[in-house]
């Protein structure tokens, strides 16, 4: 099975700019992404950026580099721009990889592109994890996902889903057992044919109201299948204190400037 991965990478992050090119161990963050890329056995990653900061960088350590609008309101968008410019075949399995993303397992990608390898019918192919802690299903940051008997997304909330009716109503219990509570893992796979169709529908109310783009795709009557993780997933980074525990994670210490460009 050959795939691709598009990691979009942009510099204005309003929580914490210019993340890609912090430090995480002597190297930018945006480069452990890449590594982590590498070992998946894809035949092409491309870094999508709109920032020559990102791009001189990323080019510095050998990734290929492909500057993108900066128009774009999503990372899926700059990687449908990518993929048209590139003359991608319509029936090419790309991975969507976030350039926040430096603790992902390499096979944690390969499994969201076997998935959609493997299943014809759906247009977008993702991850989730069991949860287990009553205050992670209720941490609106977490993002929850109900499936149906074949494992095909249903919803994606920021709410506890599924509600459970009866247990709900006493707060100090713990998870009911048997429901399999799941949140989602943001990493993705399409068929480069789907991402045109994709970023030309506009946004719909149930995505702008749970700021949610993949329930685009379920409005649309299009079919997203979901499968349990392989493994940990590990930490994006979206905040200092993220990247703080990132970086112990690697053994070292954190730091907030950028590297040169060489």
């Amino acid at each position: 099975m050959n795939f691709k991965i598009v990691i979009p990478a942009r510099y204005a992050s309003t929580r914490l700019p210019g993340k890609p090119l912090l430090e995480i161990a002597g190297k930018p963050m945006i480069q452990h992404v890449y590594e982590r890329a590498a070992d998946s056995g894809a035949d092409e990653i491309v870094i999508a950026t709109d920032d020559q900061r990102i791009a001189d960088r990323t080019a510095g350590f050998g990734a290929e580099v492909f500057m993108t609008s900066a128009t774009h309101i999503s990372g899926t968008e700059r990687i449908a721009e990518v993929v048209a410019e590139l003359g991608w075949d319509d029936h090419t399995i790309v991975v969507n990889l976030q350039g926040d993303e430096p603790t992902m397992p390499a096979a944690l990608l390969t499994q969201v592109a076997t998935d959609m390898d493997t299943h014809p019918d759906a247009q977008v192919t993702t991850l989730a994890a069991p949860i287990n802690e009553r205050e992670m299903l209720f941490d609106p940051h977490v993002v929850k996902v109900v499936t149906d008997g074949a494992g095909y997304a249903q919803y994606f909330s920021r709410a506890p889903i599924p509600w459970h009716r009866d247990e709900f109503i006493h707060p100090d219990r713990p998870l009911p057992q048997g429901v399999g509570f799941l949140r989602h893992i943001g990493l993705y796979a399409y068929r480069a044919g789907f991402l045109e169709k994709y970023v030309n529908w506009p946004p719909t109310p149930l995505e702008q109201a749970e700021s949610l783009e993949q329930l685009r795709v379920i409005w649309h009557g299009d079919r997203i299948h979901v499968s349990e993780a392989s493994e940990e997933p590990g930490h994006g980074v979206d905040t200092l204190d993220d990247l703080h525990r990132v970086e112990k994670e690697f053994g070292g210490s954190p730091g907030r400037k950028e590297t040169k460009s060489i």
